[in-house]
This record gives C-alpha cells, sequence and structure tokens, in this order.
C-alpha cells in the first residue's frame, strides 16, 4: 500500500489539531476556509506527486501546516508540492501569493504585470523618497517581445501603494538560485514565471514591515525562503570557517585549510609505537563531535508540533 495512504489519517488528524492550537493563539483562517476539504484535496494532489514515497512523515505533516495556515488549497491551484531529497515541500503559486497577501489586515489589492519590450514604463520617487511607478503603458504589439522586467503593487486600505520592480537581469538570477530549476516552465509560462517572481519578492519585503500575526507572516517567508538555495555570503562563511578552526585548535582536532578540498594530502609515516607526553597528537581514527550526525532534529521538530505522541 502507498506510504501515503497508510499515513493520510493519523497526518490529517495532527494538522487538523494543530491548526485549532494555533486559532487559539491567534491565528485567523478565512472565513469560507475548510480545513479538512484542503486537506481532502492536498493528500488527492499528493499522490501524484514524484518521489512522494521518499518524503518523511514530519515532512509531509510541516507542508501541509504551511499551507493551511497560508489558508491555500491546491483546488484553486494557490499552491504545489515538491519533494527534495527526502524532505516534502509546500510552495506557492502567483494566485497563492495573492490570495495570502489579502489575508493581511490592511491589504486592499495586490497586482504584478511584467515590462515587455517596447512598452512605456517610468519609475520615480514619493516624498518619503520610495520608489513608485509612475507611468506604465503595456502594448498589445509588444506582448510578443521579450519580457524586460517586471513590477508589482501592494495596496492598502488608506490608499498607500508598494512597488517592487525587477529586471529581467534580476528575475534571472533569482531563477538561477531557486531549487525548482525548469528552464522549459520559465521559457514556456514566462509571463506568469516573472510575476510570481516579482510578487514574492514584494510579499517578503512587506511582510518584513508588517503588525500582522507571526503565525501567518512567519509561515509566508517559510514558504518563500524553501524555494531558493540557502548559500551564506562568502564573508559569513570565512568567518565560521575561521572560528570552527579555533574551536579544533582547542580540541586538538585537524584544522580545515582553505586550499582545495579535493587536494589529496599524504599521511606522515606513523612511528610503531606511540611517543610518550605527547598531548596534542591526533589519532586518524576518532571522529570529531562535531561532524557526529545528528538524526533526532526532525524527531524533536515533530514533537514540538505534536505530530506524535
Amino acid at each position: 500500500m502507498n506510504q501515503l495512504i497508510k499515513i493520510q489519517k493519523g497526518i490529517t488528524e495532527a494538522v487538523g489539531k494543530r491548526i485549532k492550537v494555533l486559532e487559539d493563539e491567534g491565528l485567523a483562517l478565512p472565513e469560507q476556509y475548510s480545513v479538512k476539504n484542503a486537506l481532502s484535496s492536498a493528500f488527492f494532489t499528493l499522490q501524484k506527486v514524484y518521489n512522494i514515497n521518499n518524503a518523511t512523515q514530519e515532512s509531509i505533516a510541516n507542508a501541509l501546516l504551511d499551507m493551511v495556515t497560508q489558508g491555500l488549497s491546491p483546488a484553486k491551484t494557490q499552491c504545489y508540492f515538491i519533494v527534495y531529497g527526502n524532505e516534502l515541500q509546500m510552495q506557492r503559486s502567483y494566485f497563492g501569493t495573492v490570495a495570502a497577501l489579502k489575508r493581511l489586515s490592511n491589504v486592499n489589492k495586490v497586482k504584478a504585470e511584467v515590462i515587455h519590450q517596447g512598452d512605456v514604463f517610468e519609475i520615480g520617487s514619493n516624498d518619503d523618497m520610495e520608489m513608485i511607478v509612475t507611468k506604465f503603458e503595456p502594448k498589445f504589439e509588444n506582448i510578443d517581445k521579450p519580457i524586460i522586467g517586471a513590477f508589482a503593487m501592494i495596496k492598502l486600505e488608506d490608499g498607500t501603494v508598494n512597488y517592487t520592480v525587477m529586471t529581467k537581469a534580476e528575475i534571472d538570477k533569482s531563477w538561477q538560485q531557486s531549487r525548482n530549476k525548469n528552464n522549459k516552465v520559465q521559457q514556456n509560462f514566462g509571463q506568469e514565471m516573472a510575476k510570481r517572481t516579482v510578487l514574492n519578492r514584494a510579499a517578503k519585503m512587506f511582510i518584513n514591515t508588517s503588525d500582522d500575526s507571526d503565525l501567518l507572516t512567519g509561515s509566508i517567508n517559510n514558504t518563500t525562503e524553501n524555494e531558493f538555495e540557502r548559500e551564506e555570503p562568502k564573508e559569513i562563511q570565512a568567518q565560521e570557517k575561521q572560528a570552527d578552526n579555533l574551536i579544533k585548535q582547542a580540541l586538538k582536532q585537524p584544522v580545515e585549510d582553505d586550499k582545495p578540498e579535493d587536494k589529496v594530502v599524504e599521511p606522515e609515516e606513523q612511528p610503531k609505537e606511540p611517543a610518550e607526553n605527547h598531548t596534542d597528537e591526533v589519532v586518524e581514527d576518532a571522529v570529531p563531535d562535531d561532524i557526529i550526525p545528528d538524526n533526532e532534529n526532525q524527531t524533536e521538530l515533530f514533537n514540538e508540533f505534536g505530530l506524535i505522541e
């Protein structure tokens, strides 16, 4: 029997219980939103997901929890699911991001558009030195021309409009960093993908200044972040390596240098009898504590969400 069918009932009940707890903590779901219907639709969709049997129960539960927290449903093409290794992740479509943003208390309208070569597009700034779109005139004859950029607007109840603009080069860079690289989709559905990309950036910038519930805004941000490779800046990597080396020196463990990783260093010939009083000698077979795998992280997270006893 398919793994998904075996665990469907348990995960549905666990997610439902967790959502009730979140509602008690202030999470407000859309009035017409049915958690049960959304979960049923999701499980029907999951049966068609590539490599779904590789996904852990913890990741399936967390993906569904993110979906429900944001009030989304795959039946409305607001979200879809992808397996990375043994982890299932929920990702929003353009419609899903629009729906999630509209749930924020002061948002009135959300929109994104692409800019084609030949369209009239101008930007400026307001009195607060914030960038605004001052003119946009798309033309029918330009629809089949190359996309040169995209922009998104989030209009608030008080009439304030937040704009986000991206050039095609910025959009391409974002696609290159995506965990779900699919050139065919980006080529065949360039307009939809460009709108989705610029709206996700607008959502992230807007949500970080929002006063809405952390339960909702945190879930929206996490879903956006999950789509991209987590690559830290080189400066941070260098600082972490330096700190790690200092710790290893204190523990008398081998220190990593900045030489290429593929360089093979021939070990020095070891004496037949261990030298006395050499307290700083490194034993080759020893496994440093900092590289012992911790297999309990997912279980602890699963316990935190109340998904297992």
